[in-house]
């Protein structure tokens, strides 16, 4: 790999360089409704009809002429029923009224609701003896949307309340953009498959599947390699089935000992190395370049460095390839329940837990052991404590910001 100047880039220098040049995915598939969670949408969505599709009544009541009950008591007659789905038929003439409910058409003619409760009814005839109608009972023809109109942007992240607007705005599919492709390539000769019965020096391999979660969870989609053996040759036949992926991660192997062979293997495919190791903790021995089109992120080979990384660079990296215009995951603010020491050289994230106090503040204490190898205080964590390069000790009552936890 390509000689690194003393200073290491800090995360937020290392970020713009993951993200530099990034052009969202222009090309996109159609998805059902029901397999479109999730989906950033590729272009604007206008609506095919008005919403409601004529004036409706928003209460149950009489529909009536506004005119005729324009002073009080009057007396009506009844002359039908519009109810949802089975609208009157006919127009409703002076002195007229229609029995309505909610939802329902508003028949031709009428012009106001009245409600049930300012209405006695006896027989065909109903008295109004107070209560003025109301206009606002009446769910006016377009009130919600317009047919043509647009009723969603594109590049929007499709949630529950977007794939609903889209249903009712007459859309059984919607065009969404391609997810991203991540290839992940597990390298070390101590790994196994989970199931498989390690040999006394090997572990269980575990990084990919936190990852590829990950990958699912922003909107990508995650294609496992498997894992690559100590050997440029090994290394150099998974990298080339990472082909076609918009990005290659590869976890372990990118530090600098005598069997950290991803670097040069990565060399031999013609990598364009754009920084290797960067100021943080756990982490720092994290690279990035380019393989033609694709982006690839050299991820740290222990547990936690690899799913923090993941989280500050492929999560953000994920989010630009779709489009999103949010890329960095943002910081919350939260007081520290107890003392914590001076940091160093390197922005820190320290695993931590909230606790919520009175009127929604929250305390945040770092656990105990912040080793970067351990999954079970990881996994007790719900938030990242952020420790500013050379921060100075800080005191239990002090403001930190905090990156929750949401892979």
């Amino acid at each position: 790999m390509a000689a690194q100047s003393k200073r290491l880039l800090t995360v937020e220098e290392a970020l713009l360089k993951v993200l530099a040049d990034v052009v969202p995915i222009t090309d996109g598939h159609e998805a059902d409704l029901l397999d479109a969670h999730g989906a950033i949408l590729l272009a604007p969505l206008l609506a095919r009809h008005s919403q409601p599709p004529f004036d409706a009544s928003a209460m149950d009541g009489y529909a009536v002429r506004a005119a005729d009950v324009a002073r009080l008591p009057v007396t009506l007659r009844c002359i039908g029923e519009s109810a949802a789905g089975h609208g009157y038929a006919g127009r409703v003439g002076p002195g007229e009224t229609v029995r309505i409910f909610t939802g329902a058409p508003m028949p031709a003619g009428t012009n106001a609701v009245i409600i049930q409760e300012n209405a006695r009814a006896d027989g065909t005839s109903i008295t109004v003896q107070a209560g003025a109608p109301d206009r606002d009972h009446v769910r006016p023809r377009g009130g919600d949307f317009q047919s043509g109109s647009q009723v969603l942007a594109a590049n929007q992240r499709l949630e529950a309340r977007h794939l609903t607007l889209a249903a009712a705005a007459g859309h059984a599919r919607l065009t969404v953009r391609r997810a991203p492709v991540v290839a992940i390539l597990a390298t070390g000769d101590e790994l196994v498959m989970p199931g498989q019965s390690p040999n006394a020096d090997q572990i269980v391999c575990s990084n990919p599947f936190g990852v590829a979660a990950m990958v699912t969870a922003a909107g990508g989609t995650p294609r496992l390699l498997g894992i690559a053996r100590d050997t440029v040759a090994s290394l150099e036949t998974k990298i080339a089935l990472a082909a076609g992926s918009d990005v290659l991660v590869t976890l372990g192997g990118a530090s600098a000992g005598d069997h950290d062979l991803v670097g040069p293997a990565l060399a031999l495919h013609g990598l364009e190395l754009a920084f290797w190791k960067i100021a943080m903790r756990p982490g720092k021995p994290m690279l990035f370049g380019r393989l033609g089109e694709t982006r690839v992120l050299g991820l740290p080979g222990n547990p936690v460095s690899s799913l923090i990384t993941a989280r500050l660079f492929l999560v953000p990296l994920i989010h630009a390839l779709l489009g999103r215009s949010r890329t960095e995951p943002p910081a919350i603010l939260a007081t520290l329940g107890e003392p914590i020491a001076a940091n160093g050289p390197r922005t820190h994230y320290m695993r931590g837990v909230r606790e919520l106090g009175a009127k929604s503040s929250v305390t945040v204490r770092p656990l105990a052991n912040q080793d970067s190898s351990l999954l079970v205080p990881l996994a007790a964590a719900d938030c990242l404590i952020i420790r500013p390069i050379d921060a100075a000790a800080a005191p239990a009552g002090t403001t930190v910001p905090i990156l929750p936890l949401d892979f």
